[in-house]
């Protein structure tokens, strides 16, 4: 047997394996994003409500 027949038990696996990790950190960093984003416009819109005295 020669490193041709070893290379797609080897490729295929270790390619899903990194793909699947990119993909993992891709989406938590596009939501951690958007939480920032929300929570940046809610400190904004909190700061612009007038303070009531009670």
């Amino acid at each position: 047997m020669t490193w041709v027949d070893f290379f797609p038990i080897v490729f295929f696996p270790l390619k899903i394996i990194v793909l699947g990790v990119g993909m993992f950190f891709s989406i938590k960093w596009h939501r951690d994003q958007d939480k920032k984003k929300q929570e940046e416009a809610e400190r904004r819109a909190a700061e612009a409500r007038p303070q009531t005295q009670e």
